[in-house]
């Protein structure tokens, strides 16, 4: 049982206690008030009285401590925006669900299996499931997979499946430029991270999916007699030959170091798909909604990326949920997936500090979420820093220091 959840039952024992011997407590407090006090009050260490210097009077939220013992908080419970802390929240989701080890499956499906002579009779379907990193190399092993399984000739097309995730493109809170500038369509089918070799964001990724496997397997030397296209799979199709993704742990991990919103939003769907019963972004959110509530935080979320403007999260919840991460199985897990100082998110930042942490920037807001190395006393202590309202990278500078304070200065407060 967690140390801060024990504190809780004991309260509750220690609260009996005091009703069912009143009269002695009051004897004893009328003796100790005829003595001086044998405990003075402590001083604030240094350290925080620093903390509380760096924020001054601008709107930052912080709260520090490890395994359910709260050192310090400042504004720890005001509601702001995450941003890609939000990640941090859906990284959390996803493994209290999966195991590390679990793939995503994307298959090549027919009406029928290949007959004697290696035919396909109809199209073959590229069924994608929410694996976010399909690109020319994992389709060069779809298409080697394929004429493995004894496939011959296709008579009709290869057809990139455009479902089973809604092709929805939008979330409250969003910026009308976003899916044109800082997220492509999330589908289930995912092709190059959907944009095309110009960067720019592409609506058809399973055409092309489907186009550069009928390349690939007319050099193979499998006929395809139709051109290539996309639609929704009829039912009852059965799998011919099938890939898998890395394990769940190397994506969040990718989707963590560089803050990717497309894969976010692509593994958001897939648990949304899981929890709710279609991949949508309102569902992925509505999948983290579920996991911070069930651990006691009352967070809003509309989306999985954190780009939402609307999604809400305090720093005291931020903590809590990872003091239940740190007791869970896949602690080390999460801990790895996160930026080191220097790399990923945190490349120009903190390389003189043992960190791994989410960082979360959009216009006038930051975050900054995860654990941090106590060089006095050794080991890692937890720590969520959010502020809103005033520019990103002042507030940037803030965390730095913060981190930089505890890391080298601060220890279990008197």
């Amino acid at each position: 049982m967690r140390r801060y959840h024990r504190q809780v039952f004991r309260a509750r024992r220690l609260a009996c206690a005091l009703l069912t011997a009143s009269v002695a407590i009051t004897g004893l407090a009328t003796l100790a008030r005829a003595r001086p006090s044998a405990t003075p009050l402590a001083t604030k260490p240094a350290w925080m009285s620093n903390i509380e210097a760096a924020i001054g009077n601008r709107a930052v939220s912080v709260a520090i401590g490890p395994d359910g013992d709260l050192w310090f908080h400042h504004l720890a419970y005001v509601r702001r925006p995450p941003a890609s802390n939000e990640k941090l929240l859906l990284s959390m989701a996803l493994l209290q669900r999966y195991r590390p080890s679990r793939t995503i499956r994307t298959n090549a499906s027919a009406a029928a299996k290949p007959g004697p002579h290696g035919v396909v009779r109809g199209d073959l379907w590229i069924m994608g499931h929410g694996d976010p990193g399909i690109d020319g190399s994992r389709i060069i092993a779809l298409a080697r997979a394929i004429r493995d399984a004894g496939v011959r000739h296709v008579r009709g097309s290869v057809m990139g499946n455009t479902g089973p995730f809604a092709r929805d493109w939008w979330a409250r809170g969003w910026k009308d430029y976003f899916p044109a500038d800082y997220i492509p369509l999330p589908t289930a089918l995912t092709y190059q991270e959907n944009t095309d070799r110009h960067g720019v964001h592409i609506s058809d990724p399973e055409r092309r999916a489907a186009t550069k496997l009928t390349a690939r397997l007319r050099s193979l030397g499998i006929s395809v007699r139709r051109k290539p296209g996309m639609g929704h799979a009829p039912t009852g199709l059965r799998p011919i030959a099938q890939i898998v993704s890395p394990p769940l742990q190397d994506l969040i991990r990718r989707m963590d170091l560089r803050s990717r919103n497309f894969w976010a939003e692509v593994l958001g769907k897939y648990l949304g798909a899981a929890e709710w019963g279609r991949g949508t972004i309102a569902n992925g959110a509505r999948a983290i909604e579920r996991f911070t509530n069930t651990h006691g935080q009352d967070f809003t979320a509309y989306d999985s990326s954190g780009l939402s403007y609307a999604d809400r999260a305090n720093a005291r919840g931020i903590l809590e949920l990872l003091w239940d991460a740190d007791g869970s199985s896949w602690a080390t897990t999460l801990r790895d997936a996160l930026p080191t100082g220097g790399r990923g998110t945190l490349e120009d930042r903190l390389t003189d500090v043992r960190i791994r942490a989410k960082t979360g920037t959009l216009d006038d807001v930051s975050a900054l979420s995860g654990w941090v190395w106590l060089e006095k006393t050794g080991g890692w202590v937890e720590f969520s820093i959010l502020s809103s309202g005033f520019n990103e990278w002042t507030a940037k500078k803030i965390e730095d220091r913060i981190v930089r304070i505890v890391s080298f200065h601060a220890s279990a407060p008197p």
